[in-house]
C-alpha cells in the first residue's frame, strides 16, 4: 500500500504529542485561557455524555445533547464504494427508527437538579439512532435529523417520552459522509425550521438536489425549500436581532456566510461541480473578513445575544474544530450585506484534545461548547479507530453572574409569554415565541399588535412582528402596515412575509413595486429582489424595473446578482415577454441594467440555441447605442463555445458588419464576430498575430482567439510561423501552446525538428504540446532514443503526463530513458523528510529572502499574507507553525492534500489529454486551471471524458531545487506569523 510507512510516521507523531495532553474534566476548564471576568466550568463530562455534536435547551432549562456514538459509519448498511472525497455509497436506504438499523446515537437530557451549574440527572429521550446529527424542539415534539431523514418525536404530555413511532417529514438527505450530513437544526424567526448540508453529501428532497446549502422546512404547511445553494462546509446557523441568517464554513479565512433568501453561494466546484442553476452567472462569496484567527474549520456559530456578557452582545461567537479554541468576531454593515473582523479569542483550549463541535446560549446567558475531546480532530479513513469514550461540555460565565433557579415556560399562560418577548436574555425570546406557535392561541393577537405598534426599535417591534405571524395572525391589513413602517428592517420582513405567504395576492404584490421606486434603504431593496423571484411574472417584472432604476445598488455587493437571479427565474417561464420588457427605453436608461442585467440576459438567451440568439439579436438591435451594444456582443462572445456559428440571424449580422467597420471597435468585437462566424475577422486576427509591431498584449489575444475558433487550414501556417521564427517571447509561447488544438501532423514534426534550438522556456511549451497527444509524445521519445533530443532536459515531473496516456510502447520508452517514474516510494519519502528536517535545523532562514522564493516557486498556486494566487489552499490560515506537517505536505503533496484540490483530466475527442482543477462548468464549457495557473476552456462538444485525478497539480521533488540555506529562508517566511 502506497504511503503507508509515511502515514504510520505522521500518526506516531501525533499520538505522541497527543499523550501529554487530554486532560481531565476539571484539569482541562483550568487550563483554559478565558477572557477577564470570564471562567469556564464543565457543564458536562464522560461517562455522562460522550461525543457531544448537538446541544440545545429546552423550555425548562434543561440541555439536550446528541451523542454521535456511530460516527462515521452507519449501522447495518454495506459500504459498496468509497470515492477519494470520502463519499461512501451503500447498499440500500435504511428504513428510518424504530424499523430501520438500530445505531448507537442517543439524544440524552441533562439536568442540573441542584442549581450548582453541573448536570446531576442524565435521561435519554431516544436511543438507538443511527447518524442523528441535529435536534430542535417545536409544535409539542422534537425534531430530528437522523440521514436520509428529518424526523419528528411528538410528546405532547412533556413526559419525556416519544407518544410513538417518529412521523417522517423529509426523505433524501445524504449520508454519503457522516462529518457532512444535513445539521443544525433551529427554527428561525419567520416559524420555519432551518437546518444546514454539508460539502460532501448530495440531498435530493421532494425533487430538489443540492450538496452544499441552508434548507428550511414549514411545519404548519408541509413545505420544503432549499433556502440558498453553497458556502461550504456548514456545521452552524443563527439569525441575528433583526433576522439575518449567519451560517459557519470550513473555507480558511472566513467564519460564514451571510445567507441571503434563494442566492448562490461559493462552494468547492472542482468537487461538485457547478451550481445546479447553471445560468446562475455568478455566486457570493463569504463574508470579507479581517485578521482571522484559528484553523480552516468553522463550527456552531452563533450570534450571541445573552445578557450576562454584555460585551459579547451582537458578537459572532464560533468554535475553532482545528485550533482547540473559540473565537468572537464583529459583525458590520457592508450595503445590503456585512463583513466580519476578528474581535478576540473566547477561549484557547490549551489541549490538543479539545474540539469543538456545537455552540449555543442558555437561559443563564452563558455561552455552552461541545468537547468532542479526541486525539483526532479530523475525519481520518472510515475505518480508522475511534476513541468513543470521552465528550465535554463546558460552560463559559460571567463570574459574577448568579445562577438561574429551577422554571418551566411550558407551563406559563399565553400572556406571559407574551411578556418574556421583552426579555434581557433572547434566549427567553425564541424559547417564548417558540412555544406561542405551537398553541396558535389567537387571544393574544391583539396585545402583540399593541406592542408591535408601541416598540421604539426594530429587533422590538420584529419580534412582535415574527410572533403574530408565527400565531397565524399577519393578515393584509397588517402586511401593508409593515411595508410602511418607519424602520428599514421591518419593511424588509414585510416584504418577505409577501414572498412567503402572499405571493399570489395581486393587491399586496403591487404595492412591492410602488414600495420598490421610494424605497431609500439598500436592505429592503435587496430582499424585494429575493421576493421578485417568487412572484408571478406579472407582478415581478414590474418590481424588478423598480429595483433596476437605482443606479446606487450597482456597486452593492449583492443587489445586482438577486435582481440577475430573479429575472432569470422569469426569463426561464416566458423568455420572450422577459425580453420585449427588458428591451424597452426605459430599461436601458437604467445604470444598473446596462451593466449587470442586460449583458447577462444576452448570454441567458444564447444558452436557448436558434430561438435564443433571435431574442439576443432583440435586446442588441433595440439597444441606445453602440458603446451599449459593444458591451452586449462582448456578452454573447462570452457565452458562445465551440466552433463558430453558421446560421447567424440576418439582422445580428448586419449589426455586426456595422461594427466592424469602425477600427475603433474591433478589439472588443473579436470575439463574439469569430463565434458567430463573421469571415472577416479571421483575415483581421492574422493580421494581428503577424504584426511585429503590434503590442504584445494585442498578439498574444489575437492569437489565443485564432487558434480557439480558426479553420485548421488557415491557422496552422500562421501559428506555426510565429512558434518557429517571432522574437518575442510570450507571442511565440502562445503560438506554440495554440498549436496544441490542432492534430495536425506538420505541427508535431516542426516542433520536434527545432526543438533543440529552442530556448528552456520554448522547450517546456513543445513539450506541453507534444505530451497532449500519445502519437506525439512517441515521435518526441523516439527522438531522445535516437539521441535527437535531450533525455536531461525533460523535467521529472512532466512525465507523469505520458502515463495518462495509457500506452504500453509510451511506458516503456519513459523507463528505458529516465528510469521508473512513479511516487517515491514511502521510505524514501520518509529518508527526504529527515533529510530536510536536518537542513532546516543546521542555521536560522531569512524571512525576506523567503518571500522571494515563495513567490517564484509557490505564489503561482498559493496564498500567504494576501500575496500570490488562490489556485490552491490559502497558506495564511494553514498549520504553518507544525514544520513536520508543512514539510511533508510539501514532500507528498498528493497524501496529504486538501481532496478538493486534486484535479481532474480531460481527454478530448481530438485525442488530447489536459489536467488542471476544474474553475467552471457550463452548459457549453469546461474550464481547467492548470498547475502555471493558466486557463483552459473546452467546449462541451469537444471533451470526450472526464476523470477524476488521484495527483495533486502541486509537483513533486519541489524543495530539491532549493539550496539548504534556501530552504531555510523559505521555510522562516512559511512559517512567520506576519509577513517581513
Amino acid at each position: 500500500m502506497p504511503h503507508v510507512l509515511l502515514a504510520l510516521l505522521i500518526l506516531l507523531l501525533l499520538t505522541t504529542s497527543a499523550h501529554a495532553q487530554g486532560y481531565p474534566p476539571e484539569e482541562a476548564a483550568r487550563r483554559m485561557t478565558l477572557p477577564a471576568g470570564v471562567v469556564a466550568e464543565p457543564f458536562a463530562a464522560e461517562p455522562m455524555v460522550r461525543q457531544p455534536v448537538a446541544i440545545e435547551f429546552d423550555e425548562r432549562g434543561r440541555l439536550w445533547v446528541i451523542q454521535y456514538l456511530q460516527y462515521p459509519n452507519p449501522a447495518g448498511l454495506e459500504r459498496v464504494s468509497v470515492d477519494r472525497y470520502s463519499r461512501t455509497v451503500y447498499d440500500r436506504v435504511p428504513e428510518p427508527p424504530p424499523r430501520g438499523p438500530q445505531g448507537a446515537d442517543r439524544i440524552t437530557i441533562l439536568a442540573d437538579t441542584d442549581g450548582d451549574g453541573r448536570a446531576d440527572c442524565e435521561k435519554d429521550f431516544v436511543a438507538g439512532l443511527n447518524l442523528a446529527s441535529g435536534l430542535a424542539f417545536g409544535h409539542g415534539g422534537v425534531y430530528v435529523l437522523q440521514v436520509p431523514y428529518l424526523l419528528y418525536y411528538a410528546d405532547k404530555n412533556r413526559d419525556d417520552v416519544p407518544d410513538g413511532d417518529p412521523q417522517v417529514l423529509l426523505t433524501g438527505f445524504g449520508m454519503e459522509d457522516a462529518h457532512s450530513v444535513a445539521n443544525s437544526l433551529l427554527f428561525g424567526p419567520d416559524g420555519w425550521l432551518y437546518g444546514a448540508q454539508g460539502s460532501t453529501v448530495t440531498a435530493n428532497i421532494r425533487g430538489i438536489e443540492f450538496q452544499q446549502g441552508v434548507w428550511r422546512y414549514h411545519p404548519p404547511t408541509d413545505r420544503f425549500e432549499l433556502f440558498y445553494e453553497g458556502g461550504g462546509n456548514t456545521w452552524g446557523v443563527d439569525f441575528d436581532a433583526e433576522g439575518n441568517l449567519f451560517a459557519s464554513t470550513n473555507l480558511g479565512g472566513y467564519i460564514g456566510v451571510h445567507g441571503m433568501q434563494g442566492a448562490y453561494y461559493w462552494k468547492s466546484f472542482g468537487k461538485h461541480g457547478a451550481l445546479h442553476n447553471p445560468h446562475a452567472y455568478g455566486f457570493f462569496d463569504h463574508m470579507p473578513h479581517e485578521n482571522f484567527v484559528g484553523g480552516h474549520v468553522t463550527v456552531g456559530g452563533i450570534v450571541y445575544q445573552g445578557n450576562t456578557l454584555p460585551w459579547l452582545r451582537g458578537k459572532y461567537v464560533n468554535g475553532d474544530l482545528l485550533g482547540h479554541a473559540a473565537y468572537w468576531n464583529n459583525l458590520e454593515r457592508a450595503g445590503s450585506t456585512f463583513r466580519s473582523q476578528h474581535g478576540g479569542k473566547l477561549l484557547l483550549a490549551g489541549d490538543t484534545w479539545f474540539a469543538n463541535s456545537d455552540v449555543t446560549s442558555g437561559p443563564d446567558g452563558s455561552i455552552y461548547l461541545t468537547d468532542w475531546h479526541d486525539a483526532r480532530t479530523a475525519h481520518p479513513d472510515p475505518d480508522a479507530e475511534w476513541d468513543r469514550r470521552n465528550g465535554r461540555i463546558y460552560a463559559l460565565r460571567a463570574k459574577d453572574a448568579p445562577r438561574v433557579p429551577a422554571f418551566d415556560l411550558g407551563e406559563l399562560s399565553s400572556l406571559e409569554l407574551v411578556d418574556h418577548l421583552a426579555h434581557e436574555n433572547n434566549w427567553y425570546v425564541r424559547a417564548a415565541r417558540r412555544l406561542l406557535a405551537a398553541r396558535q392561541d389567537k387571544s393574544v393577537l391583539s396585545a402583540l399588535l399593541e406592542k408591535f405598534r408601541a416598540a421604539d426599535t426594530a429587533p422590538q417591534a420584529l419580534e412582535y412582528a415574527w410572533t403574530i405571524q408565527a400565531c397565524g395572525g399577519l393578515d393584509e391589513s397588517l402586511l401593508v402596515e409593515l411595508l410602511v413602517h418607519g424602520e428599514p428592517m421591518v419593511r424588509y420582513w414585510g416584504v418577505r412575509f409577501i414572498g412567503d405567504d402572499h405571493a399570489k395576492n395581486a393587491e399586496l404584490t403591487g404595492k412591492l413595486a410602488e414600495l420598490a421606486a421610494r424605497e431609500p434603504d439598500v436592505r429592503v431593496r435587496a430582499q424585494l429582489a429575493c421576493t421578485a423571484r417568487r412572484l408571478p411574472l406579472e407582478a415581478s417584472l414590474p418590481l424588478l424595473e423598480s429595483l433596476a432604476a437605482h443606479a446606487e445598488d450597482a456597486s452593492d455587493p449583492f443587489v445586482p446578482l438577486l435582481l440577475w437571479w430573479a429575472l432569470e427565474t422569469q426569463f426561464s417561464r416566458e423568455p420572450v415577454i422577459v425580453v420585449e420588457r427588458f428591451a424597452q427605453p426605459a430599461i436601458w436608461s437604467s445604470a444598473l441594467a446596462r451593466r449587470e442585467l442586460l449583458p447577462r440576459l444576452v448570454r441567458r438567451c444564447a444558452a436557448e440555441g436558434e430561438t435564443g440568439l433571435l431574442l439576443a439579436t432583440h435586446l442588441i438591435t433595440s439597444a441606445p447605442d453602440d458603446e451599449v451594444r459593444l458591451a452586449l456582443f462582448e456578452s454573447l462572445g462570452d457565452a458562445l463555445a465551440g466552433p463558430p456559428l453558421t446560421r447567424v440571424p440576418v439582422a445580428l449580422a448586419e449589426q455586426i458588419e456595422r461594427l466592424w467597420n469602425k477600427d475603433a471597435n474591433r478589439v472588443r468585437l473579436a470575439t463574439a464576430a469569430a463565434r458567430l462566424g463573421y469571415p472577416p475577422v479571421f483575415d483581421w486576427l492574422r493580421d494581428q498575430t503577424l504584426d511585429v509591431s503590434a503590442a504584445e498584449a494585442a498578439r498574444t489575444n489575437a492569437i489565443e482567439l485564432l487558434a480557439a475558433l480558426g479553420a485548421q487550414q488557415k491557422v496552422v501556417h500562421v501559428l506555426l510561423a510565429i512558434a518557429l521564427n517571432d522574437e518575442t517571447g510570450n507571442v511565440r509561447l502562445a503560438a506554440t501552446r495554440g498549436l496544441a488544438r490542432f492534430d495536425d501532423g506538420q505541427v508535431r514534426d516542426a516542433l520536434i525538428a527545432q526543438y533543440s534550438d529552442f530556448d528552456p522556456t520554448q522547450q517546456a511549451a513543445a513539450r506541453e504540446v507534444l505530451f497532449g497527444r500519445a502519437d506525439w509524445a512517441l515521435a518526441f521519445l523516439a527522438g531522445v532514443t535516437a539521441g535527437r533530443l535531450s533525455a536531461a532536459d525533460v523535467p521529472t515531473d512532466e512525465l507523469s503526463r505520458l502515463a495518462l496516456h495509457q500506452r504500453a510502447d509510451l511506458d516503456e520508452l519513459v523507463e528505458k530513458h529516465w528510469g521508473r517514474i512513479g511516487a517515491a516510494a514511502p521510505e524514501e519519502r520518509l529518508a527526504d523528510v529527515r533529510r530536510l528536517n536536518n537542513d532546516l535545523r543546521a542555521a536560522a532562514g531569512d524571512a525576506s529572502n523567503g518571500r522571494l522564493l515563495f513567490r517564484e516557486h509557490c505564489g503561482k498556486c498559493h496564498t500567504l499574507f494576501g500575496e500570490g494566487t488562490k489556485l490552491g489552499p490559502d497558506l495564511t490560515t494553514a498549520n504553518r507553525q507544525d514544520r513536520q506537517y508543512l514539510l511533508t505536505s510539501i514532500v507528498d503533496p498528493s497524501t496529504v492534500v486538501r481532496k478538493e484540490y486534486l484535479g481532474s483530466i480531460v481527454a478530448t475527442t481530438d485525442g488530447r489529454i489536459l489536467t488542471g482543477l476544474v474553475a467552471e462548468e457550463t452548459p457549453v464549457a469546461l474550464t481547467l486551471i492548470d498547475g502555471e495557473n493558466r486557463r483552459h476552456t473546452i467546449g462541451r462538444a469537444e471533451i470526450d471524458s472526464v476523470e477524476p485525478s488521484t495527483t495533486s497539480l502541486m509537483p513533486e521533488r519541489l524543495l530539491e531545487k532549493l539550496t539548504p540555506q534556501q530552504l531555510r529562508d523559505l521555510f522562516a517566511y512559511l512559517q512567520a506569523t506576519e509577513p517581513p
